[in-house]
């Protein structure tokens, strides 16, 4: 199914949807009126405190898409159009506002509903001058402003939500101009065609007025003679629907995560709405984002659903054992937006059932395994890619590197070979080597490089925790640079202005025939020296570092002139492993580490 038809077929499930030719809008303030169209009062439907508060969500009817033309909202707008006045007024304010009026008395001025008289009356009276302070506040200028009968805003209902006007609202969802009819490459019926598609909001780094993913404004993107929504026909009503529904998920915190660069939305299709809404929940808890559910039995059915998953289990099995309402099978959607000037980038779409995602999902958790783990257990997505980033900044991080590497783990195939390299050139640049920059290079090495424990062969093993057995080059010298460093660790204690990872690291991991002859050399005055005070400890790194050389002996280059990108990574994991088995340990003997 197409990224289009998904979300049209997920508007028919979203709760509490707008209506055909509605969108949820901020709003700040409501003009009530009274029955010959004269003010009655003004409300701030804004909340909070201090001078931007934030506006009230509102639904209302489908706002226009501008460019530079002047074209009216329906019965809301912001001040320049609405009232004529604006913090900013120049010449277009007054065609805006003259623009307003006449589309509101073209569309509703023959109607006899009593509320859109009303309307009709206040803006045939209405002048920019009536706006002066106290009675029309300054802050309330280029706020959203919706009308409403007195009476009725009494009970919460609007201009907006009179049944004549949704009527008349509705009928004019299209934009102003003749419409063309064409088979709806969405739905398969012939209808009128959208000309223009309704904006996408909330995408992080786009157009805070909205952008699009279907739009055609340059003569190249044309053919045969077509202009705009005519090159790919999607009907006004499958326009609205799944720009509806994406504008849901991408304003809500429910069906949204970021992965770097890329907005990420996702949502279940399943008949049954609270299976849905516990898959979803799961799917957020496995990219390391809490879920927002209000009930704590949901929280806990979503736990025990995570665990199950984290632990390996078949999502068929899964769905047997828990006790919630869960079909073996599930399609599952997930959505991957990134900003480009006025459109919005695809950087992934993932289509499958439930089963397979968890699948994949239980893979990258194999893959990505390292003893010590991190502290938090399972992070968020978000925070191995920062790890890619310079100062781990989000905006930092590569945008073709998040959208490569979600795509992989999402369909389980080779993660993007630019991870490798952006991981070793970030340890390098900052010397930071932990446990998420190690997942990640052991993750390539398992999947790219065929490097998975288990195989018989320990030189083409990328172990999880320290292998005392593993003869490949790169992970020794990995262990024995870890060695050094204790050495001098040892002898020099903590407090000194650089340690040879500091110094070394780099040229250690990427030319060591450089760099171990001096290290050695100087680790042997390091072991001098913490023989006079901890004998014990200097035999023990003695016999460390002596195995390690052992098990490189039989060689004839125990000291390569390079190791390749594959060999560093397996440097870092071997440096890791030694380097944590220090740590470990010298805190059950319950000493420090020098």
């Amino acid at each position: 199914m197409s990224i289009l038809a998904s979300l049209s077929r997920a508007y028919d499930r979203l709760p509490g949807a707008p209506p055909y030719g509605y969108s949820a809008e901020k709003i700040g303030f409501a003009i009530s009126l009274n029955e010959d169209g004269s003010l009655a009062n003004l409300t701030d439907l804004r909340s909070g405190d201090g001078k931007k508060k934030p506006p009230r969500i509102m639904q209302v009817p489908q706002p226009a898409k501008r460019t530079v033309k002047i074209i009216p909202n329906l019965l809301w707008d912001k001040t320049s159009y609405s009232l004529g006045v604006s913090a900013d007024a120049g010449e277009r304010t007054p065609k805006e506002h003259a623009a307003f009026v006449e589309r509101q008395i073209e569309i509703f001025g023959q109607s006899d509903d009593l509320g859109l008289k009303a309307f009709i009356a206040f803006l045939r009276q209405w002048s920019p001058e009536h706006f002066a302070p106290p009675l029309w506040p300054e802050e309330m200028k280029d706020q959203n402003v919706v009308f409403a009968l007195e009476a009725d805003r009494l009970q919460g209902v609007f201009l907006h939500d009179r049944e004549a006007a949704r009527a008349l609202a509705a009928a004019r969802v299209a934009p102003l101009g003749e419409t063309t009819r064409a088979l709806c490459l969405v739905t398969g019926i012939e209808a009128p065609i959208a000309r223009l598609h309704p904006a996408i909001k909330n995408v992080w780094g786009a157009q805070s007025s909205g952008a699009s993913i279907v739009s055609f404004n340059r003569d190249a993107f044309t053919s045969y003679g077509h202009e705009q929504g005519a090159n790919a026909p999607v009907s006004e009503a499958a326009a609205f629907k799944y720009t509806t529904a994406l504008n849901a998920f991408l304003a809500g915190r429910s069906n949204r995560i970021q992965i770097g660069d890329a907005s990420t939305v996702f949502w279940a299709d399943a008949s049954d709405a609270e299976a849905a809404a516990t898959v979803e929940n799961v799917f957020a808890s496995l990219c390391g984002e809490a879920p927002k559910i209000d009930e704590k039995v949901q929280a806990e059915k979503v736990g025990v659903v995570l665990k199950r998953i984290r632990d390996g289990e078949v999502w068929s099995r899964i769905a047997e054992a828990v006790d919630v309402k869960l079909p073996k099978h599930v399609r599952f959607y997930i959505l991957g937006l990134a900003p480009n000037a006025a459109r919005i980038s695809v950087r992934y779409w993932f289509e499958d059932d439930f089963g397979v995602l968890a699948a994949n999902y239980q893979r990258f958790l194999a893959d990505i395994q390292v003893e010590p783990g991190p502290r938090e257990g399972y992070p968020a997505l978000w925070r191995y890619l920062n790890e890619t980033a310079v100062l781990r900044k989000r905006e930092n991080v590569v945008p073709t590197l998040a959208g490569d590497w979600m795509r992989s783990i999402l369909a389980g195939t080779n993660y993007p070979l630019t991870l490798l390299s952006n991981i070793l050139m970030r340890i390098r640049a900052d010397g930071e080597i932990n446990a998420l920059r190690v997942g990640m290079l052991r993750a390539v090495l398992v999947r790219n490089f065929g490097r998975e424990p288990g195989k018989g062969d320990k030189t083409r093993e990328a172990p999880v925790a320290l292998d005392l057995e593993n003869q490949n080059k790169g992970y020794l010298l990995g262990r024995l640079f870890a060695a050094y460093e204790q050495a001098q660790t040892a002898a020099l204690g903590r407090n000194v202005n650089a340690t040879i990872k500091d110094k070394f690291y780099g040229s250690a991991s990427a030319t060591p025939r450089n760099v171990f002859s001096l290290l050695d050399r100087n680790s042997a005055n390091h072991l001098s020296k913490v023989g006079k005070e901890r004998p014990g400890q200097r035999v023990n790194l003695e016999k460390l570092i002596g195995g390690i050389m052992g098990m490189m002996a039989p060689s004839h280059d125990p000291f390569p002139a390079s190791l390749n990108a594959e060999e560093q990574a397996l440097f870092g994991l071997g440096y890791y492993h030694q380097r944590s088995e220090f740590f470990r340990k010298s805190e059950s003997t319950g000493q420090g580490e020098a």
